[in-house]
């Protein structure tokens, strides 16, 4: 009987302690594709884990028959290069499971409740399948609609993106199954993905691209991060340990293990040294060099042993959730649930009174091959198998009246034209070129799908009742907006698509849905489209802080859609907004409430959403910045009260030269809106200080940075008092002699008065006065 401690009944210390350097890297390791190494001396199984950042994607021989790493290099490859539209081509030896709408999809319902809810449902056939961990959400914001993977993520936003992830992250972890946020962090393009260096301020760092991170791991701790393939600011994402360490353990307390992107590692001792716990896939390549590293004594084994322990935790979270009971269900049961979800979350950006179909609408065209044979999913490692797929064409069938005549032209020919030009509606459905996007490679335009765009104007042409249902990934251009009358945009919607779009055409289902990206009326617009995607492997995010809506409102330029939009088949109007206080400091909380009333005739759901409009003082800001949202269900006349907490350090903005959150004291606003073009209630709001309105000190500060400061005017002052022997009104003079002086200030002064400070006596006033400066803060 072996001597050696099990994992069952000792602490997880004594088992790294007792372990070899190969058990070690055995342990931190992954097991070929999708586990994690069992270790059956110490009781150790492993794990399996798998990609589903919309639906469960089990690979049986990958999983099932333990294909190791190095010998299915095709199958990889096929996974990652495969297109959606080939997907049972590709995946012929994957398990069904259910295909809920994706993230940029789903990122447009607002609603945190049915995000946890779709978390839910995702660990329950995580549970079913017998998978651990779940590769998902990924987070990554869409700073450009190019962008090949935008269609799993959420929005442009970061709050947005941060409420909606941990909303997930909630509902899968309550069922046992562990989730890993990705990708972290900044991998915005699929251009030379594994290689190309991200190179991003530290103030957009921590305001945009982290945000969203920070906000879905200090709300739902999940249970791993993933790291991402590219560089950050001349890093690898996977080897930082600025990124790993210093702001998601050390700033952000995050407790769990950092597993690396498939093959993501180029250096594992690095790696491992940085924070990076889990190597995945497996690579025997990597495994030797970090046991070489270790054997040979240069590899602190602290470092190593502090990791193994964190996966032995995670192996016992998710050996633990596994021994609770399965949850039961039936894909009928998931495929209705995803029905909902996707008519919850698509967007009718236009309507003139087209939709709904009501039943004066006998003669109803329906045109476009997407009718027959929908675009549900994008394509690459999210890619699922799905249950059930509803056609469009025959779930619209099925929902109207017998009274309706429904006929269908898959393309818009002389015959199609005469049809259209006689019907009482001309549905038309369309969606983008998905042959080469996705995973590994960006769109390159935000045209729809070779033709399409000319078969909506023809159409347009012969009839002014064209309505358009758009699949798309991100954002699209309309060319054609202003000749149709209604546009139905369902991103990728998943396998119920076809019966979610019959619901909301019909009338079923009153459309909710706001848009959680800004569409550009042209490709040009987008912020980040000057130095997309880069060039000799450095992607310039110029645009700093201001991504997505916050640019288009600073450049005022007008969009196709706004953030946030999105329309109802019934209306809602706002009232009576107060607040708690009007005043807020970094540490405060204030409650924001309002009233909101459904006028119209159908019951319905709306988006509101808050928006903070501060002017920046020494820190630029963006005119309005999103800081809370809430969806309300209203039958026709009913009117509820709602109500929105924010925190000023929700409020507060990233000071790289201190190197901390801040408030500057400002007058600001805070508006209620329906959309971020659509402000409807506007109360004013103080922000109370944290933080001098001035720079520090350095030698070279300018007169013009130093004059308004008080502390530093008083503390130089009293210097020449004592340098010069002359009354603190002469210093002052003096001081104020020099404010014209593009030098520095002790540049000037040593001009204008005729003198020489020493190097030593600088340094120490400086230090002076920033110290004074630290001082005075925090009674502020």
């Amino acid at each position: 009987m072996s001597d050696k401690i099990t994992f069952t009944d000792q602490h997880a210390d004594r088992i790294v302690a007792a372990m070899s350097n190969e058990e070690k890297v055995d342990l931190l390791s992954g097991f070929g594709m999708w586990k994690t190494a069992g270790i059956p001396s110490y009781g150790i199984k492993p794990i399996v884990m798998t990609d589903g950042t919309y639906g469960v994607r089990y690979s049986i021989p990958q999983i099932d028959s333990d294909e190791r790493g190095g010998m299915d290099l095709d199958a990889f490859l096929s996974v990652v290069n495969q297109r959606a539209t080939d997907v049972t081509i590709a995946w012929g030896e994957m398990k069904p499971a259910t295909c809920f709408p994706n993230g940029s999809a789903m990122g447009n319902s607002w609603d945190e409740t049915l995000m946890r809810r779709l978390g839910m449902l995702l660990g329950k056939e995580c549970r079913a399948m017998g998978v651990h961990l779940l590769l998902g959400p990924g987070i990554n914001l869409r700073r450009t609609p190019l962008a090949g993977r935008s269609y799993e993520y959420y929005s442009e936003d970061p709050l947005l993106t941060g409420k909606l992830s941990a909303s997930v992250i909630d509902g899968v972890q309550s069922q046992g199954v562990g989730t890993s946020l990705k990708h972290f962090a900044c991998n915005n393009s699929e251009v030379e993905r594994t290689t190309m260096d991200s190179v991003v301020e530290e103030r957009a760092l921590r305001e945009i691209y982290l945000k969203g991170f920070e906000i879905a791991i200090k709300q739902s701790k999940p249970w791993t991060i993933m790291s991402s393939y590219n560089r950050l600011n001349g890093i690898q994402a996977s080897q930082d340990p600025w990124l790993l360490d210093q702001v998601l353990r050390k700033d952000w307390g995050f407790e769990g293990v950092v597993v690396s992107d498939w093959h993501g590692i180029k250096d594992r001792p690095v790696s491992l040294m940085a924070g990076g716990d889990l190597d995945m896939p497996e690579s025997p390549r990597r495994k030797a060099d970090l046991l070489a590293a270790l054997n040979s004594g240069a590899f602190p084994a602290e470092v190593a042993d502090l990791s193994c322990r964190r996966l032995l935790d995670l192996i016992e979270r998710c050996n633990k959730g596994a021994k609770t009971p399965v949850p039961f269900y039936t894909p009928e049961e998931h495929h209705a649930e995803a029905r909902s979800m996707a008519a919850a979350s698509m967007v009718l950006v236009r309507n003139q009174g087209l939709l709904p179909i009501v039943p004066a609408m006998r003669q109803i065209l329906v045109v476009g091959r997407d009718a027959g044979t929908p675009v549900i999913q994008g394509s690459g490692c999210a890619t699922t198998i799905p249950t059930m797929v509803d056609q469009p064409l025959d779930e619209l069938q099925r929902a109207l009246d017998p009274a309706h005549s429904l006929t269908f032209r898959p393309e818009a020919d002389a015959e199609t034209l005469k049809l259209a030009a006689r019907a009482d509606l001309v549905l038309v459905f369309t969606s983008t070129e998905g042959a080469y996007d996705g995973e590994g490679s960006d769109r390159t335009t935000l045209a729809l799908g070779p033709g399409q765009d000319e078969m909506i104007a023809s159409l347009a042409a012969v009839s002014n009742k064209v309505a358009v249902v758009v699949a798309c990934p991100d954002a699209v251009e309309m060319p054609w907006i202003d000749a149709v009358s209604a546009v139905l945009v369902t991103f990728y919607s998943g396998q119920a698509m076809g019966g979610a779009v019959a619901d909301v055409v019909t009338g079923k289902v009153n459309p909710s849905g706001k848009l959680s990206v800004t569409f550009p009326k042209r490709l040009a617009d987008v912020p980040g489209f000057l130095h997309y995607p880069g060039e000799n492997g450095r992607h310039v995010y110029s645009e700093g802080i201001h991504v997505g809506y916050r640019a288009y409102d600073l450049r005022e330029i007008e969009p196709l859609f706004p953030f946030g939009h999105g329309l109802s088949y019934t209306q809602f109007a706002y009232s009576d907004l107060k607040l708690s206080n009007s005043e807020i400091g970094l540490k405060d909380e204030i409650t924001v409430s309002f009233t909101i009333a459904n006028t119209g005739e159908r019951a319905g759901a709306e988006v509101s959403q808050l928006y903070l409009q501060a002017p920046g003082k020494r820190l630029k800001r963006s005119p309005q910045e999103l800081k809370g949202f809430a969806k309300t269900m209203l039958e026709p006349g009913e009117r509820k009260r709602v109500e929105i907490a924010i925190k000023g350090s929700d409020l507060a903005i990233w000071d790289p030269a201190l190197g901390r959150w801040v408030s500057e004291g400002v007058n600001a606003r805070l508006v209620i809106a329906a959309s971020s073009r659509d402000p409807r209630l506007i109360a004013d709001l103080k922000l109370k200080p944290s933080v001098l309105p001035f720079r520090r000190l350095a030698y070279d500060t300018q007169p013009a940075y130093v004059l308004p400061n008080a502390i530093a005017c008083e503390h130089i002052c009293a210097y020449l008092e004592a340098r010069c022997n002359i009354s603190s009104e002469d210093a002052m003079r003096m001081l104020n002699h020099c404010s014209n002086s593009f030098f520095g200030i002790f540049t000037s002064l040593e001009r204008r008065l005729r003198l020489s400070i020493p190097e030593a006596e600088v340094a120490g006033l400086i230090a002076d006065i920033n110290a004074a400066m630290d001082a005075a803060e925090p009674k502020l």
